[in-house]
């Protein structure tokens, strides 16, 4: 793959990359109609791979925040057509890397040295690279290592790259301007926390540390004092990416076992920890020779405040879900309905949110919880292209909902789409203790 030399990080260079892959994308609509006169039963299918192909193409140079974006979308299986996931899927784990001599210039600016003069051996090619930074191999008295390094301007250019799409995602999510910035905020935070390398040690070895109980999971190890606020190094894992292993043969014994890794480690993060990894998408978890899990990037953590916590969890209880008094006062505390929701509105959204919560919940309520059951996914694929086509919500104020369910709800969904690709069968019982442990502490 042909490696980059520059990254766009003013407006006018970022919103021109921009407007030149709309234009290709338009061209690609024109280019489909003109087929559909031909033959009225074209699919979209050709059309959604040009467009994917196109709107990734212009991303992937951008890198940062842009193809970040890119990245969280391919988790949304059920919301995008197959070619936009397959393709967008990329940018996890598979993008144009940066240049060696750009490289060299980067740790000279943080270190004040090159890599060369740090390690015992540096691989000027990098071996992944991804949205916010790429990964090359190094090796120092003995030890094999990963070193990532973030792309220069990506911090830079977050702020830019949101303004540049928040007018988009007001359309196409029916959002009132002004009543948005909470969430906009809550994104640019985010992004901005993983450009900060230096907090991303302390977080990994915080949870790493704090997770090393669990069975059948496994960390590399950290080393701050080769580390920068643009730079990690920690130990070289050897495995196989979880995208890449799904797509395998595996029996049903691994695909439960590598499951129950995965539910146990993201519970007693919520649960223990108040604070959880809120990335889950295959790039960042290998699975090694013996079969344990590898987790292997804690750039994105949300930490999960008690006003958000106990209402959102008690909500996942049947109990609270079919009183009536309780549920709606919970999705008060949570924001999801307001003081000037009207009687109509407010009758509405609780109707929708119950009906949602009953589904996504569901794996809460039963001691064991199959994540491959075609039907459960049947029903969310449903209910999604139900309620995206459903006029009468597109005429409400679609801002519904505390800040934190961003990334709360993202984790959920990207730990769900993990297990149904692992075809995992997991016991819940671990849920139910931790949830025993929060009320009574």
């Amino acid at each position: 793959m042909k490696s980059i030399d520059s990254i766009p990080t003013g407006k006018i260079g970022r919103t021109g990359k921009l407007v030149k892959t709309g234009v290709k994308v338009g061209g690609n609509y024109v280019k489909y109609y003109s087929k559909k006169l031909v033959n009225p039963n074209l699919d979209k299918e050709e059309l959604n791979e040009s467009n994917a192909r196109d709107i990734y193409d212009g991303l992937k140079t951008l890198k940062g925040s842009a193809l970040k974006v890119a990245q969280m979308l391919s988790m949304e299986k059920n919301l995008l057509p197959r070619a936009y996931v397959e393709k967008f899927s990329l940018a996890q784990f598979s993008v144009p890397p940066l240049s060696a001599p750009l490289v060299r210039k980067t740790f000279k600016k943080y270190f004040e040295r090159y890599p060369e003069e740090i390690f015992d051996s540096f691989q000027n090619q990098s071996v992944n690279a991804a949205s916010i930074g790429q990964v090359h191999r190094a090796v120092k008295d003995g030890s094999h290592l990963a070193v990532k390094i973030q792309y220069p301007g990506v911090a830079e250019s977050i702020t830019t790259d949101l303004a540049i799409v928040k007018p988009v995602a007001l359309r196409m999510f029916n959002l009132k301007g002004q009543d948005t910035d909470k969430f906009f905020k809550e994104v640019e935070d985010k992004l901005l926390e993983e450009t900060d390398y230096r907090l991303e040690i302390d977080r990994s070895i915080e949870i790493s540390t704090a997770c090393g109980h669990i069975p059948n999971l496994v960390f590399p190890e950290y080393y701050p004092d080769m580390s920068s606020e643009r730079i990690i190094t920690m130990d070289w894992m050897n495995g196989t990416h979880l995208s890449e292993f799904t797509q395998g043969n595996f029996s049903e014994q691994t695909g439960n076992e590598l499951g129950q890794t995965l539910w146990d480690f993201y519970m007693y993060q919520m649960h223990g920890l108040r604070k959880v990894q809120a990335d889950p998408h295959p790039g960042n978890f290998l699975v090694g020779e013996d079969g344990k899990l590898i987790a292997i990037d804690f750039g994105c953590v949300k930490e999960i405040p008690d006003d958000f916590y106990i209402p959102y969890f008690e909500l996942a209880d049947r109990q609270n879900m079919e009183d009536d008094a309780s549920f709606e006062a919970m999705l008060y505390q949570l924001e999801i309905l307001t003081e000037t929701d009207s009687p109509t509105e407010r009758l509405f959204f609780k109707d929708l949110f119950r009906e949602m919560l009953g589904l996504f919940t569901a794996p809460f309520n039963q001691e064991e919880f199959d994540f491959g059951d075609p039907v459960f996914w049947s029903e969310i694929a449903s209910l999604s292209e139900r309620y995206s086509r459903d006029e009468h919500i597109r005429k409400m104020n679609g801002n519904r909902g505390s800040k934190h369910f961003l990334y709360i709800n993202r984790t959920f969904f990207g730990l769900y789409h993990l297990l149904h690709d692992l075809r995992a069968k997991v016991s819940i019982n671990q849920f139910h203790k931790y949830m025993d442990v929060a009320k009574t502490g």
